[in-house]
């Protein structure tokens, strides 16, 4: 199709400048890029332009306005931020969800309370391991829980450029049994990733492909078990989901508290465990970053005959505060080293790697060919490809710019909605964990939240001793109008439950 046919085509679809009446000399100065989001926001909301519709490519609505392409590609970009439109390439840019309420007042709750559906079983004290798989297949209108990002944005458009590249090139043998360390492609872009991105210098034949952290976690479990070692020391609060992965292959997981600069070294020594597992870059839950001194003194501690399990979370998603280093750079004959794309772009890829010690390694590659010969390779391929092309570092850049917007929305809606709360961790990541003030527990404002339809991960999970009433909230996969409403929600359950 020509450009001219292109045109004539959504002028039939648009009616030409009389598109939903817009009339351009009403804008602000300076203000046409907000003035026609806010237009096409409330048009989106009165059904004017309902689910499921087109809107005007942005050549053609910004002819018919007499403005920029820029303006008009501005406002698509922040309707496409707020989960409203989203590009699906040729067939446009496509209306899929109406904004909630607007004005000053407070959002209602997402759902009605249901009697009939407590909740309650799915927030025990002492949480079970199929936990996650029930909270996750729980009915709810707004997900606020942890550790998802933004899978809305996954880049289709660059992995299928990427995929038809791929396979255009690969030879008939590509298709067969593969190395269980993963495709040499994919080693390579790896280690090229971590020295461009984490200051880590690795050979990429030291990198193994892995399903995620979570088998990298349980790979290093049965090869430590193996080697003498059946305690692995954890953050403290720490992943409640790490305690059970390790401790479904054999390992105690005594805790060591974790407080402003980070992980208590002091602490750690105290336990007599021979390896720690820990989040240096962004910790989970509370978000700080392990600093300088603390950094040294674990180093020291790993000189000494320690092990030291990185897991490398939430690393790339930064936006206050400058980068730091991995500890595996620094230390790499005492540092396991764990990563993923789980955060980047999908957890549904199952692909990261782990980067173990010359003692480990090769237990480490047999147990990985034991469990499964190996990931997948077409995925490999196709994500090597995104890698060298710069389409990861692309989307990267993207997603910190939209983060930004949803985290600085979840904090002005707890400020608004939850009196006395405190933000933790803040400064990068795709969470917050927020404290409360009173003595109402945080499962049972988890039960109460998920009965109105908001999905919540208490803060009392993810410790081992007594943690303060909090919530752990994940603000990335979901739109700043999403974000209003369920923490409005969990105000509401907050007061029913005071």
């Amino acid at each position: 199709m020509d450009s001219a046919k292109a045109v004539a085509d959504d002028r039939s679809i648009t009616a030409g400048s009389d598109f939903l009446q817009l009339d351009v000399g009403q804008a602000p100065r300076g203000g046409r890029a907000e003035w026609l989001a806010q237009r096409l926001r409330a048009a989106i909301a009165g059904g004017q332009l309902p689910v499921g519709s087109r809107l005007p490519a942005s050549r053609v609505l910004a002819a018919d306005l007499g403005v920029s392409r820029g303006v008009v590609t501005e406002a698509y970009q922040r309707l496409t931020e707020d989960g409203h439109v989203t590009g699906r390439g040729r067939a446009g840019t496509v209306v899929v969800a109406r904004p909630g309420p607007a004005g000053g007042h407070p959002p209602e709750p997402a759902l009605a309370p249901d009697p009939a559906y407590a909740g309650d079983h799915l927030f025990p004290h002492r949480p079970g391991t199929d936990v996650f798989d029930a909270l996750r297949t729980a009915p709810a209108e707004i997900d606020l829980t942890p550790g998802v990002p933004d899978l809305a944005a996954f880049p289709r458009a660059a992995w299928l450029r990427a995929e038809r590249s791929v396979l255009h090139r690969l030879e008939p043998a590509a298709f067969g049994y593969g190395d269980p360390t993963g495709t040499p492609a994919l080693r390579h872009a790896v280690a090229t990733w971590l020295a461009r991105n984490r200051g880590i210098r690795v050979d990429p034949a030291e990198v193994v492909v892995v399903a995620g952290v979570s088998q990298a976690l349980g790979l290093l479990a049965q090869v430590l078990h193996a080697d003498g070692v059946h305690t692995v020391a954890v953050e403290d609060p720490g992943s409640l989901g790490v305690r059970q992965h390790l401790r479904n292959w054999g390992l105690s997981t005594p805790p060591v508290a974790v407080d402003a600069d980070g992980l208590r070294v002091d602490e750690l020594a105290a336990t007599g465990a021979p390896a720690v597992i820990l989040t240096p870059a962004h910790q989970f839950p509370t978000g700080v970053v392990l600093d300088g001194a603390r950094r040294r003194r674990l180093i020291d501690w790993a000189q000494r005959g320690g092990l030291v399990i990185e897991d490398d979370y939430d690393a790339e998603h930064r936006y206050d505060r400058p980068p730091v280093p991995a500890l595996r750079a620094m230390l790499p004959d005492r540092v396991c080293y764990t990563g993923s794309v789980s955060k980047l772009l999908a957890p549904a890829l199952r692909i990261g790697w782990v980067l173990a010690p010359p003692p480990y390694r090769a237990a480490l590659v047999a147990a990985k060919r034991t469990a499964d010969l190996g990931n997948a390779a077409l995925p490999q391929l196709v994500l090597a490809e995104l890698m060298e092309s710069g389409g990861l570092e692309r989307h990267l850049r993207l997603l910190r710019r939209r983060h930004v917007r949803r985290r600085d929305a979840m904090i002005r809606a707890v400020r608004a909605h939850l009196p006395g709360a405190v933000v933790h961790g803040a400064a990068a990541g795709l969470h917050l964990m927020v404290t409360l003030a009173g003595g109402v527990p945080d499962t049972a404002l988890a039960a109460a939240a998920l009965r109105r339809g908001v999905k919540v991960q208490p803060l009392s999970w993810h410790g081992q001793r007594r943690q303060p009433p909090g919530l752990v909230l994940g603000y990335a996969a979901n739109a700043t109008g999403d974000i209003e409403r369920g923490v409005a929600t969990l105000g509401a359950a907050l007061r029913e439950l005071g």
